[in-house]
């Protein structure tokens, strides 16, 4: 199973459900929560960048008692600044034009595209023993992370995760802020993921959860019709599609993407 986060803020956890936290502290994406001693965990910090894109600035990896920083174009192990194909005992770090990736023993896998996507596969025995922005892996969407004794919003629940740091300068998001209505725009999103080279995809996927996605998108960049407003969630609609055993066709052209 897969938690991943996206574009314009968007998440979806390993239990399936999408939502969006916009928040620009660092964060736990996911860790091993089992009482006395986590295998791993991976933190996360998005910033705005200078097109006024959420992107992620850095992750922090610990696997056992090594700390990783990836950042673009930059991998450091302990203190160190390495080359990749990177091995240690328990872990590979590779990197290529667009994914850094890292494998571990304890069975994990991230993919990070060095951008606004960063995908984490885990192993089945964390079932029911994760936390953070990806949720507790229980198998149940919206159970626990969402309901757990009360009504949370998403943005409550973004904010509990947030790594608290004496020095950090960042303001949690507000949490009676709703969302907007984009039906408007509901037609394109699903036009552009229903195209024939999604195909593969259609009964593989939540088809109605990416339109949401892309609907969130298009409202968040109120007409500016750069790349990162439509391709970000297709795009992971994409990688999804691959991951769970699809073949997406060729989505992109030279004027689209």
């Amino acid at each position: 199973y897969v938690c991943s986060t996206w574009g314009n803020n968007h998440f979806k956890t390993f239990d399936g459900d999408i939502y969006q936290f916009p928040g620009i502290c660092e964060y736990n994406f996911v860790s091993d929560c089992r009482e006395v001693y986590k295998e791993f965990s991976v933190d996360i910090q998005r910033a705005l960048n200078s097109n006024g894109h959420p992107e992620i600035q850095y992750i922090l990896v610990k696997i056992k008692d090594i700390r990783i920083l990836l950042k673009p174009n930059l991998v450091v192990v302990d203190g160190r600044i390495v080359k990749t194909p990177y091995y240690a005992s328990g872990f590979l770090i590779e990197s290529g034009e667009i994914y850094t990736k890292i494998y571990a023993k304890l069975g994990m896998v991230l993919m990070w595209n060095q951008q606004d996507a960063l995908m984490v596969e885990l192993d089945n025995k964390f079932n029911n023993h994760t936390c953070g922005l990806c949720g507790d892996y229980n198998g149940i969407p919206i159970y626990n992370e969402f309901i757990n004794g009360g009504d949370y919003n998403s943005i409550t629940y973004g904010n509990l995760q947030k790594i608290s740091k004496p020095t950090a300068k960042c303001e949690d998001p507000d949490e009676t802020q709703a969302l907007p209505s984009c039906n408007k725009h509901r037609d394109e999103c699903q036009r552009l993921l229903t195209s024939p080279a999604f195909a593969d995809c259609r009964l593989r996927l939540n088809l109605e959860m990416y339109i949401q996605a892309c609907m969130q998108d298009k409202c968040a960049c109120n007409g500016k019709e750069d790349s990162f407003c439509l391709c970000s969630t297709i795009s992971e609609y994409s990688r999804q599609c691959s991951h769970a055993g699809g073949r997406p066709g060729e989505w992109r052209t030279q004027n689209f993407c």
